[in-house]
C-alpha cells in the first residue's frame, strides 16, 4: 500500500469534503481516505490505481490538487 497527502486548493466547506470523499471512493484500489478542507491523505494499492489516478478525480470534482510538499 501507498500512503500520500494531498494537498486541495478552492475547499471551503463540509460540503467541498464530501465531493472530495465521494470523488475519492470512486477511484479502483483506494483503500482508506481522511478529507478536511484543503487537505486529503489517502492509502491506496499501487497494483490497482495509481497517483494519477487519484489526482484525475479530485480535479474532475473541480478543484486543484497536488501532493503535499510539492510546489504549484
Amino acid at each position: 500500500m501507498n500512503e500520500i497527502t494531498l494537498q486541495i486548493e478552492g475547499m471551503s466547506c463540509g460540503h467541498c469534503v464530501g465531493q472530495i470523499r465521494r470523488a475519492l471512493a470512486r477511484v479502483e484500489g483506494l483503500q482508506h481516505c481522511e478529507v478536511k478542507v484543503g487537505e486529503a491523505r489517502v492509502i491506496y494499492d499501487p497494483k490497482v490505481s495509481e497517483l494519477g489516478d487519484i489526482v484525475e478525480a479530485v480535479k474532475e470534482a473541480g478543484y486543484d490538487v497536488r501532493p503535499a510538499g510539492r510546489a504549484a
